[in-house]
């Protein structure tokens, strides 16, 4: 089997357009979370959102391949060529080699309902534009990057929820290790709107703490009052050792297990024995035991029935051994179908960099979170391996352990 390890890394963050500002904003605690008036005028609960920039393409992107990109495939453009630059893969190489893509995406919100409402109003479907159909796919961020960067390896979207992006790492992840593939461009993407979001809020998902946003998101803690949405795109590079070693590229971290499982419960609440039948299968893929996790980014949402769920889990798995926990969503709230590719992002350069971000906002534990070692502020610690949790609805659970590379 395979070696399969990291050589490139891009993000397009509510904390950061790029690596160097993210990494900053993790080290200090800098959230990114405000307000969107425009939900308030939607008739929302909550106008909280994490606040990000579209990035503007025009110049960069010939027109033909700017029509096709939706919102959250914009972000991913950005995120893939940092990442790519940072591989030392340029479009000469992916042009005489075969490089695959899988990325994590559950929604295309905007480009349905702007098609929907042309087609009612104007009785015309010529009228909906020939770009719609790339960007209201749910696979709008692989048709349209695999196009743009001629890959000629895999090439589909993973559509599991709030773990999508974690998946699709997973599944890159055993293609190399059998072989199937060398190189492949993993991530996720996720719209930042009201319209993607209407259902959710629906729910009573989302927390109503509008008085002061950035302490909105409290993962762990007892006051917490529901997730905050947010988004943005993450990519990583991942590959074999062997052609890593080929290229002279630099190994950033090396993914070491994925571990999955479904909950078989109900479609939106989570429970525990699903969680920890993926922790245990992660470690079981790693060959690791619990005590050599150093660190581990929750997937802990701040919503009260998950959290909880979640702390049960960790303390069941690693009760004895107590390993750093928090989670970034508590600084870039809830990066949904992205938020498996950009914690494992965060986390590495945690492990570059010899620290624990803040979980902040936990000022409480509740009974549960009390039994985990969680950082409430940021931690100096020296990082050999760290765990990344994601689930999502419909009881999809993923978790990567990845590693220092030695």
């Amino acid at each position: 089997m395979n070696r399969v390890v990291i050589t490139g890394m891009g993000v397009y963050s509510t904390i950061g357009k790029n690596i160097d500002a993210v990494k900053e904003s993790l080290y200090v605690g800098r959230s990114g979370i405000g307000i969107d008036p425009r939900r308030k005028e939607y008739g929302f609960r909550s106008a909280l959102t994490g606040i990000i920039e579209r990035p503007n393409l025009k110049g960069v992107l010939p027109r033909r391949a700017r029509i096709g990109l939706a919102e959250q495939g914009e972000y991913s453009y950005v995120a893939t060529m940092e990442a790519l630059q940072n591989a030392g893969i340029d479009m000469d190489f992916l042009a005489a080699n075969e490089v695959g893509i899988l990325y994590g995406n559950d929604s295309s919100s905007v480009p349905v309902i702007n098609a929907i409402d042309i087609v009612r109003e104007k009785r015309d479907t010529t009228l909906v534009g020939s770009g719609s159909i790339f960007q209201s796919m749910n696979s709008t961020i692989t048709m349209n990057l695999s196009v743009i960067l001629k890959l000629r390896g895999i090439n589909f979207t993973v559509s599991g929820a709030c773990a999508s992006s974690s998946h699709a790492i997973g599944m890159g992840y055993l293609l190399i290790k059998q072989g199937l593939q060398d190189i492949i461009i993993c991530g996720g993407g996720q719209e930042v709107n009201a319209e993607c979001m209407g259902s959710f809020d629906g729910l009573s998902a989302f927390s109503v703490r509008e008085d002061d946003p950035t302490k909105a998101s409290r993962p762990f803690d007892k006051d917490r009052d529901g997730l905050v949405p947010s988004g943005g795109a993450a990519s990583v590079i991942i590959e074999s050792y062997e052609s890593a070693k080929r290229r002279g590229a630099t190994i950033l971290a090396e993914v070491r297990g994925y571990g999955f499982s479904s909950n078989g419960d109900h479609i939106s609440v989570p429970n525990v024995e699903g969680p920890t039948r993926s922790l245990e299968r992660c470690l079981k893929d790693a060959h690791m035991a619990a005590h050599e996790i150093d660190y581990i980014n929750a997937h802990a949402t701040s919503t009260p029935v998950g959290d909880t769920n979640e702390a049960k889990a960790l303390h069941s798995v690693f009760g004895e051994h107590k390993p750093w926990i928090s989670s970034t969503k508590s600084m870039t709230g809830h990066e949904m179908w992205m938020g498996g590719a950009s914690e494992v992002i965060y986390s590495t350069l945690m492990m570059q960099n010899g620290f624990i971000a803040p979980n902040i906002n936990f000022n409480n534990p509740d009974e549960d979170s009390a039994k985990l070692r969680i950082a409430d502020v940021r931690k100096e610690a020296h990082i050999d391996t760290f765990l990344s949790n994601s689930f999502g609805f419909g009881g999809t659970n993923s978790s990567l352990i990845v590693s220092r590379f030695k």
